[in-house]
């Protein structure tokens, strides 16, 4: 973990002062994006196929481009250099929500234990608010690509992303021993084999890396559609979700996949 923050922490030294050194010269591309996101969480099973897309809920956002080999202002292609011709800054303000509740084994309606029934009435949403940057790299020419030479430009790209999370927790619950039913703050309404304080909806904050693998198509001159599967990793909670169990499944902080199909439009 402490690896994967010193790297992101110079992945972005090197964007910011690359960036701000050398390319003195692009243009703006704008765009939208929407699409399912799977949140992988502590609830259900981990790597288990039906509490995976159990858990499925939607992402959208709006999507900002640096285009390098493109300059504004003067309506023509920058310096050939490998950088311009191949990278592109994305900078992005989304929002993503999914339902979530158990799901596997444990929750199998043959099941009437008491830990059954309270692990199927605990559910959860997760709501989270990005605001980031990444790095996008074509490997065919990006200057080629909006000449028309050919079609689909596909990308890869990695990046940082601060995160806003308000997620909410509910139970069914009807616990035979108290007058509160449901009551998200009594412990023992929920799993009694997690430690005390597992479930917290208290809102937070914490910074993710994200990387994805994708491809434009060329729709018009000054407009693309594009295709987008990102996989997100939170760095210092596993809160997110607002279930932090201390059980041996309890491998990895919380995560999400996300496919995503966007419109991009050239301003310049």
């Amino acid at each position: 973990m402490h690896k994967l923050k010193h790297f992101a922490s110079a992945f972005c030294l090197f964007v910011l002062v690359y960036t701000s050194n050398a390319q003195l010269s692009f243009s703006h591309e704008l765009g939208v994006i929407a699409g399912p996101v799977q949140f992988r969480s502590d609830y259900g099973i981990r790597d288990n196929p039906k509490t995976n897309f159990g858990n499925m809920g939607y992402g959208i956002g709006i999507v900002h481009y640096l285009n390098f080999s493109y300059s504004a202002d003067c309506n023509c292609y920058t310096t050939d250099t490998y950088f311009n011709d191949h990278f592109k800054l994305r900078n992005e303000l989304s929002y993503n929500r999914t339902n979530l509740e158990h799901f596997g084994k444990w929750v199998d309606p043959s099941k009437q234990s008491e830990r059954a029934k309270q692990l199927r009435g605990h559910k959860g949403v997760a709501k989270n608010l990005d605001i980031g940057t990444q790095l996008e790299f074509f490997p065919l020419s990006i200057r080629d690509f909006q000449g028309f030479a050919y079609s689909f430009a596909p990308f890869i790209s990695l990046g940082i992303h601060y995160t806003y999370f308000t997620p909410e927790v509910s139970t069914t619950y009807e616990n035979p021993n108290q007058d509160a039913i449901g009551d998200v703050t009594d412990a023992s309404n929920f799993y009694p084999l997690w430690d005390p304080g597992s479930v917290d909806a208290s809102p937070g904050s914490t910074w993710s890396l994200v990387t994805s693998i994708g491809v434009r198509y060329k729709l018009t001159k000054v407009s693309d559609l594009m295709l987008d599967l990102r996989g997100q990793y939170y760095f210092n909670s596993d809160w997110v979700d607002g279930l932090n169990h201390q059980l041996d499944s309890n491998k990895h902080n919380d995560w999400l996949l996300w496919l995503n199909v966007g419109y991009i439009f050239y301003l310049d």
